[in-house]
């Protein structure tokens, strides 16, 4: 339950079915819900090509090469503003925008108290509560994923009597917009024009359609009883909708049938009590205060649940954006778009682990519709094959968004990054059919693309353009560079697993080989795991990304792993990054605590692993279970999948042919329970329960798989039945008395 008068878009509740969503809100006067849909992008302009800067590349290396780094960020901008003088100022993607909001307003005999809101994220469904002197007025909402509708239910006692006014939401457009506004007996119809947006692909306009069942409407939108709403936003194309049933329940429960299975995949309990489970969010929130490092387990629990439903209920046809699927303004900030150098990854970080593979897929379908755009990219930029993406993408996926200071042509790790994605969902699946028609061709684009731009100087391959987002190395005042340590990192993934799928008759194995082979290792530099490989550039650990931490957050690599050395820098680069974290100016980027909890996940730093799961819960997270970019400012969904998904690392981990139970459990969580989670070699953890002395896991895997397991100091060997349960139980000699050990119970 959560009590309160705020009516700003973005301190609503949500719900949402991928395609459409709703944000509800309201005061005593008036309840309000804001629509929105995936691909309401606001026409800003038409895309424009990349720059021509291919031809100029041997020239920006030997700048970047002298050292000369904002130099040559600056030549790229002027060169692509002499060319086109559109590029002078920074060209942003067309924005994720609201479609309309449909206020309520009850008719009330005197005055109304707070609105009563709730949420409830096994089933999706809002509900405001307005109580005054005559009683109680309900509005009930859900977006439907069977209906791909929002259905919302307005009651009262005694039956309600209002109005419905559905209007643009507020705000000025910065493109020309038109629109009115049509009432009928039985529906509200907005319809809007992008009337200058006249180039191809464009959004021309779309519509908003409010059918009434139950409730006739007068002309000027009053309702004199209770009634069943159904709203949908329309883009061109869209077939008109066939009357729905006005059975609200009905309607509820085939959703939540779908929803519900979604959402029940995954159990988390972290030992809270009962009476914490059932207190309200922002009473656990007060609770927590201050605390940047810790967390009460009811917390935790709660927004690993809360999480999973923001990210849920925004992936449809498309993955979320910054902002999901929700938005309330005609200018959200950087766009809401997909942010490629790392909000998007966290969003979509807890979908496989969390047993919802199918919700990664609009990822790759979303790559797959600018693929040509990606090519182009490289071609004008760098003169290679294969693909290269953007930061910011949106309606195209052409590089238009850069400048003298955010060099952002110079990031060429994008398509690298996703590639990890196209293989981790083969491995969490198995789904052989993905592998050989999705992801393989995917990663030989990348490796096109790396074969053509990587040089090989003296035996050691040199990544120049480079970018480690959005850091700059000490002293240099730019962030232009040559060798980021991301670069060279997702490059050996890229390569490796390409070696490690295809077979001896692959042509091009060999050229992947060579080039994989004279990428350097990691550099340590002032005992951390350096930034930038380059010796001339020093580290700068006061900042909110943490890109050279990329190796451990997906399969870690064995190069740091396996290395005392370079293992010892790489967890002193987490405890800088943390170090940082706990200052005061250290509140913007919630999902930068994603990257360090992972990293410190991978090896195996519980209690630093912990401190990041209680900054995002702590400090980035509002009543209304929607988290913020900023502490206590911008809506965001970064970390309502980044926060599940650094729970789930720290409770297991597969990589390399071994599954190590509670690799970084922390102190405050002594016992629990978690059901579903899912790992790589497509094994489902049906249950791991522990307590002081005590891990039992239940295993089981799609295909027969040699695995290693570790629970402590236990440890099993063998082969994982296909699609036989096998329960693995270790108790400690304290516990029972006799020798520790790994029990298998077929």
């Amino acid at each position: 339950m959560i009590d309160g008068v705020n009516d700003g878009w973005e301190d609503a509740l949500v719900t949402g079915n991928g395609r459409q969503g709703a944000l509800c809100r309201g005061g005593p006067a008036a309840l309000r819900l804001t629509f929105s849909h995936e691909r309401l992008f606001l026409p800003l302009h038409p895309p424009r090509d990349p720059p021509d800067t291919a031809s100029r590349l041997p020239e920006l290396r030997d700048m970047l090469r002298a050292g000369r780094y904002a130099q040559a960020a600056t030549a790229v901008w002027r060169e692509a503003a002499a060319a086109d003088p559109r590029y002078a100022e920074t060209l942003w993607i067309d924005p994720l925008v609201g479609a309309a909001t449909l206020t309520v307003r009850p008719r009330s005999p005197s005055a109304a108290g707070p609105v009563r809101r709730d949420v409830d994220p096994e089933t999706g469904l809002v509900t405001l509560r307005r109580q005054d002197a005559a009683g109680t007025v309900c509005l009930s909402a859900f977006a439907s994923r069977p209906l791909d509708a929002i259905v919302v239910r307005l009651s009262a006692t005694g039956g309600f009597a209002g109005s419905l006014r559905l209007t643009p939401i507020d705000g000025a457009p910065p493109r020309r917009y038109v629109s009115d506004v049509a009432v009928t007996p039985e529906a509200i119809m907005l319809s809007a024009r992008f009337p200058e947006a006249t180039w191809p692909g464009a959004l021309s306009g779309y519509r908003v359609h409010c059918r009434v069942r139950g409730g006739a409407t007068a002309p000027a939108g009053v309702l004199e009883s209770d009634a069943v709403l159904v709203i949908r936003t329309l883009l061109p194309g869209d077939p008109d909708p066939e009357p729905p049933a006005d059975d609200f329940d009905a309607l509820l429960a085939e959703h939540a049938a779908v929803h519900g299975e979604l959402f029940g995949r995954v159990h988390l309990d972290l030992g809270a009590a009962p009476a914490e489970r059932t207190a309200a969010t922002a009473d656990l929130l007060a609770h927590a205060g201050e605390g940047r490092a810790a967390a009460d387990p009811a917390l935790v629990e709660r927004l690993f649940d809360a999480g999973r439903y923001v990210i849920i209920s925004s992936c449809g046809a498309l993955p979320p954006t910054l902002q999901g699927v929700w938005s309330g303004t005609w200018t959200p900030p950087w766009s809401s778009g997909y942010t490629l150098d790392g909000n998007l990854a966290a969003a979509v970080a807890g979908l496989l682990p969390t047993g919802t593979p199918e919700l990664l897929l609009p990822v790759f379908d979303l790559i797959d519709r600018v693929r040509g755009d990606l090519r182009r990219n490289a071609r004008r930029l760098y003169g290679a094959g294969g693909v290269l993406t953007p930061v910011h993408l949106s309606t195209h996926g052409r590089q238009n968004h850069f400048g003298p200071v955010w060099c952002q042509t110079f990031w060429t790790a994008g398509a690298g990054w996703l590639a990890r994605l196209y293989v981790d969902y083969w491995r969490y699946t198995g789904d052989q059919r993905f592998l050989h028609e999705r992801a393989l061709p995917f990663l030989r684009e990348c490796a096109q693309f790396l074969r053509d731009f990587v040089q090989i100087r003296d035996g050691r391959a040199t990544f120049a353009p480079s970018y480690s987002p959005e850091n700059a190395p000490a002293g240099t005042g730019s962030q232009a560079c040559v060798d980021a340590t991301m670069d060279v990192a997702i490059a050996r993934d890229v390569l490796t697993n390409l070696l490690a799928l295809t077979g001896p008759e692959e042509p091009d194995r060999e050229g992947w080989r060579t080039l994989r082979d004279a990428l350097p290792g990691y550099r340590v530099a002032d005992g951390r795991l350096a930034e930038w490989l380059h010796p001339d550039l020093d580290d700068q650990p006061a900042h909110r990304h943490a890109s050279h931490l990329w190796p451990l957050w997906y399969e870690p690599d064995p190069l740091i792993t396996e290395d005392p050395a370079t293992r010892a820098a790489a967890r002193a680069a987490v405890r800088d990054r943390l170090a940082w974290w706990d200052t005061a100016e250290a509140d913007e980027m919630a999902y930068g605590l994603t990257q360090l909890g992972l990293a410190a996940a991978a090896l195996g730093m519980a209690e630093e692993a912990y401190r990041c799961v209680a900054g995002m819960a702590t400090r980035y997270w509002r009543p209304t279970l929607v988290p913020t970019h900023n502490r206590g400012a911008i809506f965001n969904v970064d970390i309502a999948g980044g926060l599940p998904a650094v729970v789930a690392a720290m409770l297991v981990r597969c990589a390399h042919g071994r599954l190590d139970l509670l690799p970084a459990l922390p102190a405050a969580w002594p016992r629990g329970r978690v059901t579903g989670l899912r790992t790589r070699d497509a094994i489902t953890l049906r249950e791991l329960r522990w307590a002081p002395g005590m891990v039992i896991a239940e295993l089981v895997a799609r295909r027969d798989t040699p695995l290693v397991v570790t629970a402590g100091p236990g440890r099993w060997s063998g082969v994982l039945p296909a699609h036989q349960p096998l329960t693995l139980s270790w108790i400690s000699r304290r516990a029972r008395g006799d020798a520790v050990g790994m029990t298998v119970t077929p």
